[in-house]
């Protein structure tokens, strides 16, 4: 074969092979998500919120999403819990201190599947109160079509377990009155840019 055609020819595949891992970026449709949480209330119930304010991507040039970087921020303010009182009083200083921290962050380090179809264990760090700390969360996905906008659409549902000490969320309330372990529950749906 012509040394040229060879050249050539080696030359279209290895530009070929780069274009297809260019990564793609899924942006979160906040209408359809909720970064929602619960809590231990005097050790006989539970009380949940969650965060109207959130951005999110994911990231990743692969379709099984192994090499994917997922990003988010919620804004402290926005918290409802659907008491306006208590909302008022998680943003103080005893609590999220939304005035000097007005957001929590995350962003992951890895994204591995497990052996379940659709599972992924995702790790990463999260900021919360001006501490970072690392987390490690537990994912299912869904992939699909928007039949309206015929756009790639992908749903999760994140899981995870937290313990407000490590970010001193109300250091002085007693685990009798407020539980230690805060439970994530996120439901997202992101759409293919």
């Amino acid at each position: 074969m012509n040394k040229k055609i060879f050249v050539g020819i080696g030359l279209a595949v290895t530009l070929l092979s780069f274009k297809a891992n260019e990564p793609t970026t899924w942006q979160l449709d906040s209408s359809h998500a909720k970064v929602g949480f619960s809590i231990s209330h005097m050790m006989v119930s539970d009380v949940e919120g969650y965060f109207k304010k959130v951005e999110a991507t994911i990231t990743a040039s692969t379709a099984d999403l192994t090499d994917a970087v997922a990003t988010m921020s919620t804004d402290v303010a926005s918290i409802n819990t659907d008491n306006a009182n208590r909302d008022a009083h998680l943003q103080k200083e005893d609590f999220f201190d939304a005035e000097k921290y007005p957001t929590i962050d995350f962003k992951s380090t890895s994204f591995t599947k497990t052996k379940i179809p659709n599972a992924y264990i995702i790790k990463g760090n999260l900021t919360m109160h001006g501490i970072t700390k690392p987390v490690t969360l537990t994912a299912i996905a869904k992939f699909g079509k928007n039949s309206f906008s015929k756009q790639d659409i992908a749903g999760f549902k994140v899981t995870g377990k937290l313990n407000r000490d490590d970010y001193k969320i109300a250091p002085g309330m007693p685990a009798a009155a407020l539980g230690k372990e805060i439970t994530v529950n996120i439901n997202a749906e992101f759409v293919k840019s």
